[in-house]
This record gives C-alpha cells, sequence and structure tokens, in this order.
C-alpha cells in the first residue's frame, strides 16, 4: 500500500508539472503575441520616418538579463509538494496548548511566545479558502519559496475554520499543520490572534533565506 501511495504521489507530482509546463507555454504564446502587437503599432506609428545614416560607429548594445530558471523552479515545487505527506503523525509534534503551536528542537520555547505577541511584523499572507487540497499544497509550497528568496521571514497562513466544509470539520487546516511541520524552512507557528484570523489562520516564523 506504502509503494501504491508513493505512486499516486508521485503521479499528481507530474500532473501538476505538465499543468505548470501548460500555464507556463501559454503565457509565452500570450506574451509573443503581445509583442508583435506592439511591433505592428511602432511601425505604424513611424510612418514615413527615414532612417540615419550609418556613423561608422560600433553600436553598443546593453548587458543581456541573466536567465530566470524558471523550469528548474517548478520542478523543485512539483519535488517538495510531492514530499509532503497528508498521513504524517503530528500529535506528538504539537504543543499542547489550546492553540496547537509547534516549533523545532534547535528553537527555545521563548520564540513560539513572541510570535504569538507580534515581535516580528508580518511581511507577507496568503489565503487558501476556496483551494482543493492539491491546490493548496502547491500554492503554499510556492509561497513559501517566494518568501525566502524575498528573505522575509514572518508570513501569515490563512486556512479557514472549515465551516463551509460538509462535515463542519478544519479539513484544509489540519492539512496546512502537517504540511507545515515537514518543512525544514519552517522554525515555528502558532495560532494568530484574534485581531490576525484566529482559529483561522497561522502565524509562521521561516528561517532566512540563502
Amino acid at each position: 500500500m506504502k509503494d501504491f501511495a508513493e505512486l499516486a504521489r508521485l503521479r499528481d507530482a507530474l500532473k501538476r508539472k505538465a499543468e505548470a509546463e501548460r500555464i507556463e507555454r501559454e503565457r509565452q504564446q500570450q506574451e509573443r503575441a503581445r509583442l508583435e502587437r506592439e511591433a505592428r503599432v511602432f511601425q505604424e506609428a513611424l510612418g514615413g520616418t527615414v532612417p540615419l545614416k550609418p556613423s561608422g560607429r560600433a553600436p553598443t548594445r546593453p548587458p543581456a538579463a541573466a536567465p530566470h530558471p524558471r523550469q528548474r523552479e517548478l520542478d523543485e515545487q512539483a519535488a517538495l509538494a510531492a514530499s509532503m505527506s497528508d498521513e504524517i503523525d503530528i500529535e506528538r509534534l504539537l504543543d499542547t496548548d489550546d492553540q496547537l503551536s509547534y516549533r523545532q528542537v534547535t528553537v527555545g520555547p521563548d520564540v513560539v511566545t513572541r510570535l504569538r505577541r507580534g515581535h516580528w511584523v508580518v511581511q507577507d499572507q496568503i489565503d487558501l479558502h476556496g483551494l482543493r487540497v492539491e491546490e493548496a499544497r502547491d500554492a503554499l509550497v510556492a509561497f513559501l519559496g517566494r518568501a525566502q528568496r524575498r528573505e522575509q521571514r514572518c508570513l501569515r497562513v490563512i486556512h479557514g475554520k472549515g465551516l463551509g466544509s460538509v462535515k463542519k470539520e478544519p479539513v484544509l487546516k489540519n492539512k496546512v499543520l502537517k504540511w507545515l511541520i515537514q518543512r525544514d524552512e519552517v522554525l515555528a507557528f502558532c495560532q494568530a490572534p484574534p485581531n490576525d484570523g484566529g482559529a483561522g489562520a497561522l502565524l509562521v516564523l521561516i528561517r532566512a533565506g540563502r
């Protein structure tokens, strides 16, 4: 059964990768179409202008922009998402308080207290409302990666309270707790205070990006 589960996760990761590649191809096609339209508008605006006579000087070119490893990012996100299990037992990893906080063993207990009290300013947030489980997991992976690249430390993850689910259970909240615990960059998290989302959100502290 474990092998089948691994195969299923791998299949899902490949599907997500293929979907991401399709979206990227469509974006590139739209970008090419936009550039072609702008080129036509530019040519029409030139009208009857005459090009300058050659001056004999060597033309200068601006330095080429560094290539953006978009495909590598997509591959890494798919692999990371596939590596996060929904079956992990997290009860022993969560602090037994009424807010189910978490911290890595290398992090002091005062970190969670300071996080809860707003010691760190929330620098970005993601709202996972309305997303399916797989969509939410991919979005969370991308969000954490982007936050590290931007050297952000304190984040808000809004997962909702599950009031709109069939059984009125916080399915997505429980998933998010499991996913975050499996992320090496997540140092600690706790339930957000009432003015920041309360039981429907988490404050997450991540390690500084490299």
